[in-house]
């Protein structure tokens, strides 16, 4: 009996863990859509194009269900709503995102600024505070604004 009550937990546990790790994943898809939303509003614009291109970043980085994607879109809306800062959004990147994915993150974000091919002073400061908040040097926020320029000469 003993040994059925020990597999019957280790079961339980095991689905515990993977209900977390399952919830740890969605937060961390919120955090960085949200991010990506909170830069797209920072010019006070939110057009279809800004909004396809953060679905394409965020099937391209996390590869979530067809259905899903808008489900998330949405769910991040909420949490911009809600939230104070973006801290909270950065606070889960940091805890889940190597400095590679990082940068990968605030090239993205980049592109999204350059959607519309300008910066804005709003977005200029809001993806220096991002950087910061993530942990990264003005640099590496700057080296990822360069790639993204030239890439968008080459699209030319």
């Amino acid at each position: 009996m003993k040994h059925l009550k020990q597999i019957f937990k280790s079961s339980a546990d095991a689905l515990q863990n993977k209900k977390s790790e399952v919830n740890d994943e969605k937060k961390l898809q919120i955090a960085t859509c949200a991010l990506l939303i909170e830069m797209a509003k920072a010019d006070s614009e939110f057009t279809d194009d800004e909004r396809k291109k953060i679905i394409g970043v965020m099937k391209k980085t996390f590869n979530p269900e067809k259905e899903y994607i808008y489900e998330l879109i949405e769910l991040s809306e909420e949490s911009v709503k809600k939230s104070i800062s973006i801290y909270e959004f950065s606070t889960t990147i940091n805890e889940n995102f190597s400095k590679d994915e990082k940068f990968e993150l605030l090239k993205n974000l980049w592109r999204l600024i350059y959607t519309d091919e300008t910066l804005n002073m709003h977005e200029d400061h809001l993806i220096k505070r991002i950087g910061n908040t993530l942990n990264m040097e003005h640099r590496d926020v700057m080296a990822a604004k360069l790639m993204v320029k030239e890439e968008n000469k080459k699209d030319k």
